[in-house]
């Protein structure tokens, strides 16, 4: 629905900003909600981190910090939202950055 309230703002490709993708993955929930899209898209309910009791407020505040750093989509489907991450977008714009962040464990460790 183009121009519609639906319509959420996204970054373009090229106006990714390095530092405000590393701020958006650096909170542990952004960054796990990241790994899950690695997946895949996914319902915006679905999004939620694994083992995380989250009021709705809260994983609808990471997803908005996620899609204005550029590092998901969110787009509207029937009554639904579908997040995905810009992958490759993110990868164009900052070679091999990705990856290496999607694979550090919680406690520091690698994955």
């Amino acid at each position: 629905m183009p121009g519609s309230s639906r319509e959420l703002f996204h970054p373009d490709a090229a106006d990714l900003v390095l530092t405000d993708v590393l701020f958006a993955l650096s909170d542990p929930a952004r960054l796990e909600i990241t790994r899950r899209l690695s997946e895949g898209p996914l319902e915006v309910a679905a999004c939620q981190p694994t083992g995380a009791d989250m009021p709705k407020s809260t994983l609808s505040h990471h997803i908005k910090i996620l899609r204005e750093a550029g590092v998901v989509r969110n787009d509207p489907h029937g009554r639904q939202r579908y997040v995905s991450l810009r992958r490759q977008d993110l990868e164009d714009r900052f070679p091999g950055v990705l990856d290496p962040i999607l694979r550090v464990a919680p406690d520091g460790g690698q994955i």
